[in-house]
């Protein structure tokens, strides 16, 4: 009886928490964003460039995001755009920085404390700090029904494919990865691949190449 009666405290407390949010915020998020689709909610981002952003329908960003778009920095200028496709998720604390292209593909799953960034700063010259140094600017591509784990890096120039997972605490460095295959360690590996000649996960060496028959 105890446990039932929680779930429909928690039942309400989310049901009023969605109404305070598309009856207040959502209709200040309509105006601010480059474009917001509907049913997508944003909770208590840490920071966030609305203007550089593209969300779509059924997003669900949970707390403390930082999802920005850097338009300026040291002389130079930057045209970002950030497209987050439908039914995208993005747990807790995931950092997002962008200066050119992020596509966030849809259906894919970001959990919590995964960065995404298009932007690198270099080191090369040693009488400068690297935050003082000219950006170098990719972009990334994630694709459709993808899963991301914990804590994983996303680089600039990285190019994943159509359902690939990504294994958590992973360093995605900037290459092109296939459709169906599965990333881990750092730098991130393709460790399985999808056989559409089985129906079957195999194993393959870091290059995408079956081990098994």
């Amino acid at each position: 009886m105890k446990d039932k009666i929680n779930h429909l405290i928690d039942f309400i407390h989310r049901k009023i928490d969605s109404i305070f949010y598309f009856a207040t915020i959502y209709p200040i998020y309509k105006i601010r964003f480059r474009e917001i689709g509907y049913k997508t909610r944003i909770m208590s981002p840490l920071l966030i460039t609305p203007s550089f952003i593209r969300i779509k329908n059924k997003v669900s960003v949970r707390n403390g995001a930082r999802i920005e778009g850097v338009s300026v920095y040291l002389t130079k200028t930057y045209s970002p755009d950030i497209l987050i496709e439908d039914n995208v998720t993005i747990e807790q604390n995931s950092h997002i920085t962008c200066a050119n292209k992020i596509t966030i593909s849809k259906n894919t799953a970001i959990a919590a404390n995964v960065t995404i960034t298009d932007i690198d700063h270099p080191y090369i010259d040693i009488n400068t700090p690297p935050e003082k140094q000219e950006l170098n600017v990719g972009f990334v591509f994630i694709g459709e029904d993808c899963k991301i784990y914990n804590n994983s890096v996303i680089l600039p120039n990285a190019q994943i494919g159509k359902h690939t997972i990504i294994a958590a605490n992973s360093v995605v460095l900037g290459k092109i990865y296939p459709a169906y295959c599965v990333l881990a360690g750092i730098p991130a590996r393709i460790i399985k691949r999808y056989s559409f000649e089985t129906n079957s996960w195999k194993k393959t060496d870091s290059q995408g190449n079956f081990l098994e028959v």
